[in-house]
């Protein structure tokens, strides 16, 4: 039977067995407990038991919890009890925002999950489809579902229309906001506040807390509590490795690693798109069946690509850091990362895709010569030198893996002459 909601974040934050707190302990509905029952969910993860108390408590939060802690349902949970306990206006009470479709669609999924018995309704609000679905977001948007999960330029290009009506959302709630951030959503964050009443219980969750972050918090939220459940490592039960690499061998060793071998669901992060398709076409030339995900796909396209991936028609998907977070995948046992991420905190949430719920996976790195320092900055995020396993022969030999080269001597020489102090 499965402990908690999700069970997959590191052993380093799940509390001792007899310090684990149960859903039933933080005292929800007997409809909620209903769901969670029928779920199989029994404890609550830390960024649960930490944020699902002063939520109901109707405080703002501002949480640091990262992707498989559990933190969608840390604030759904609350949220879906508040609501039950509210007289039904027939107007959206809750929004959330977040930063892709498929976590927009994700989070609109498990409300339907965990709402099962209790008559609330949701929707997510998202672009890329066809012109029927903004017909079909517009419709209920103007009948006023409870919840509203949505990515931020399509909730936008509904309010700007003029039909949509706010002033019955007792709750905001950003999730992932430093990703929102990191994609240009600022102002758009700041005009869709502008809509929602200010006497509304905001819930901010990021994974990260740099400077804007803090600022957008000060702005949004009111004397909020500050919960922080960071996973700063890989899980444990991830066996991490890594190839010190030249460009050119990469197609040749990603086809070495996955051919001959019995492949179960695995994803090949590249940081760009561009790459996505070149990838593919290598595996394929392997005779390995691949598909690619980027932000070049259309909406159905992405969905359909995901959903053979999930259904395991697809054993390996190559994607950019479209999928590195939010999206919540079973029985993915290797990531292969084909160039360093640009942030340390990518890397963890790059190889964070496999080894959930307690599972064991493996997360491989290629290194490039350019890529030498990024990677390293990720071993000092860790704490820890990641292993570099050889080259197969047959690929020749790598870049000597240096990513401290020596310092060039200062050139006391202009011209031709010494310089001399006076």
């Amino acid at each position: 039977m499965k402990e908690s909601l999700p069970n997959d974040s590191s052993s380093d934050n799940q509390p001792d067995e007899q310090e684990k707190i149960t859903f039933e302990e933080l005292g929800f509905n007997y409809d909620l407990l209903d769901a969670l029952d029928a779920m199989g969910f029994i404890h609550a993860t830390p960024v649960q038991a930490a944020a699902i108390p002063p939520i109901l408590d109707g405080s703002d939060v501002m949480a640091i919890a990262q992707t498989g802690t559990g933190k969608t349902a840390a604030f759904l949970l609350p949220v879906l009890n508040l609501l039950m306990e509210s007289p039904s206006t027939k107007k959206t009470s809750c929004v959330i925002v977040s930063p892709t479709r498929e976590l927009a669609m994700q989070i609109d999924r498990q409300t339907d999950a965990l709402g099962y018995f209790t008559g609330i309704s949701s929707l997510a609000v998202y672009g890329g489809g066809e012109g029927s679905s903004f017909d079909q977001q517009k419709k209920a948007l103007t009948k006023g579902a409870d919840v509203i999960a949505a990515t931020p330029g399509r909730l936008l290009s509904h309010l700007r229309m003029g039909y949509v009506d706010f002033s019955g959302v007792d709750y905001f709630i950003l999730d992932e906001a430093d990703r929102m951030l990191d994609m240009g959503f600022h102002k758009d964050i700041l005009e869709i506040s502008k809509s929602i009443p200010k006497g509304r219980q905001t819930l901010m969750f990021s994974a990260t807390m740099p400077p804007n972050i803090r600022k957008l918090s000060k702005d949004l939220l009111n004397e909020p509590e500050f919960i922080n459940i960071a996973i700063s490592k890989p899980a444990d039960n991830i066996l991490q490795a890594a190839y010190s690499v030249y460009d050119a061998q990469k197609p040749k060793l990603v086809a070495h690693l996955l051919k001959g071998r019995k492949v179960n669901k695995t994803i090949i992060f590249s940081s760009t798109k561009k790459a996505v398709s070149g990838i593919v076409r290598a595996l394929k030339s392997s005779g390995l069946k691949a598909k690619g995900i980027s932000s070049e796909l259309d909406q159905k396209e992405r969905e359909a690509v995901l959903r053979d991936f999930t259904n395991g028609k697809v054993p390996i998907i190559v994607a950019t850091d479209i999928l590195s977070r939010g999206i919540d995948i079973k029985d993915i046992n290797l990531v292969i990362n084909y160039d360093v991420p640009p942030d340390p905190e990518d890397y963890i949430h790059r190889i964070g895709r496999t080894a959930r719920a307690n599972a064991t996976g493996i997360g491989i790195t290629f290194i490039s010569e350019k890529d030498q320092l990024r990677f390293h900055r990720i071993e000092k995020l860790l704490g820890n030198p990641i292993h570099k396993s050889p080259l197969p022969e047959s690929l020749g030999k790598g870049p000597q893996y240096n990513p401290h080269p020596p310092k060039r001597q200062k050139n006391n020489k202009r011209n031709g002459k010494k310089r001399y102090k006076k």
